[in-house]
């Protein structure tokens, strides 16, 4: 009986099981094979000297270090962190406001808006570039547009630029991610009782009040997911930039993600390369986790 007993507590439902390993087994060797060993080879690299070709040489930490002292290094992880004002949070912060007005207000064909403004999401990024590169070109749509208003003289190559490069690139991402918002933000307003808003308007509320007392609060989680989700499209821009710009004018619009390629492909620096790698690979880490940590922290 004891040993009856014991077989049964063993197995008792909602206890650990070693074939519940078996399992998950699959998954994690793809993991492993996929990601963890690519990951560690890159680590390794990025502690070498070496293009590519003839033997490699101990470099040690000089990669990393040269992240933070040299300026053609240094330079690209500021212009993403640039970049996340357009691709995070002005997508975000459009977003809630569109989403809280077409939630306030009756509007026909929604179906048909959602659409249209998540078609950039679903659209191949090299699609994306080819098709705002005809826009934003030096005889592109934008600058016809402002000619024939009598703005000519506002008229430029806003992708060969220095100043307005970076900008002009942030734009495209902003319209690519704010659909992505929209949508995220829609779907997270339907689960907000009525109730909440009926009493926000008992004590008198506007709309800018019942925003920041009711919507907002209550959009916090789907917050998270879009910060989330922009960062690390941000983050990880590189299409784009290659088809729209090949990180110029000179390095103006260069992020991590094309210099990786620039320098392991073009000018052989596989060991400079990896270096950036692993580091935007912890940076996107570490600002993905700080923003799950802060909304957490937020609802406890």
């Amino acid at each position: 009986m004891r040993r009856t007993a014991g077989r049964y507590r063993r197995g008792a439902p909602g206890r650990p099981r070693a074939v519940g390993y078996l399992y998950i087994a699959p998954a994690l060797v793809l993991y492993a094979v996929f990601l963890l060993f690519p990951l560690g080879q890159t680590a390794w690299l990025s502690l070498l000297h070496w293009d590519g070709l003839t033997a490699a040489t101990w470099a040690g930490g000089a990669n990393y270090r040269a992240l933070l002292t040299d300026p053609s290094l240094r330079g690209p992880f500021l212009h993403a962190l640039a970049l996340l004002f357009f691709y995070a949070v002005l997508p975000v912060v459009l977003g809630l406001l569109l989403a809280s007005a077409l939630s306030r207000f009756r509007v026909r064909g929604m179906t048909f808006f959602r659409t249209v403004l998540f078609l950039p999401q679903v659209l191949a990024m090299v699609v994306v570039g080819v098709a705002w590169r005809s826009v934003l070109g030096a005889d592109g749509l934008l600058n016809d547009v402002l000619r024939t208003v009598g703005l000519g003289s506002l008229a430029r190559s806003w992708l060969g630029d220095y100043t307005w490069a970076l900008p002009a690139v942030g734009t495209v991402g902003t319209w690519v991610e704010t659909g992505l918002c929209v949508v995220l933000f829609l779907a997270g307003v339907q689960r907000i009782p009525r109730e909440l808003y009926e009493a926000a308007r008992m004590d008198g509320a506007g709309p800018l009040r019942e925003f920041f007392a009711v919507t907002l609060p209550a959009l916090r989680a789907e917050t998270a997911v879009a910060l989330t989700l922009t960062i690390v499209a941000g983050l990880r821009n590189f299409d784009l930039i290659y088809i729209t710009t090949s990180g110029g004018p000179g390095n103006a619009t260069s992020v991590p993600a094309y210099e990786v390629y620039h320098r392991a492909f073009e000018t052989n620096e596989v060991g400079s390369a990896a270096a950036m790698g692993i580091g935007l690979t912890v940076l996107i880490f570490v600002l993905t986790v700080s923003v799950a940590r802060l909304v957490e922290g937020r609802e406890r």
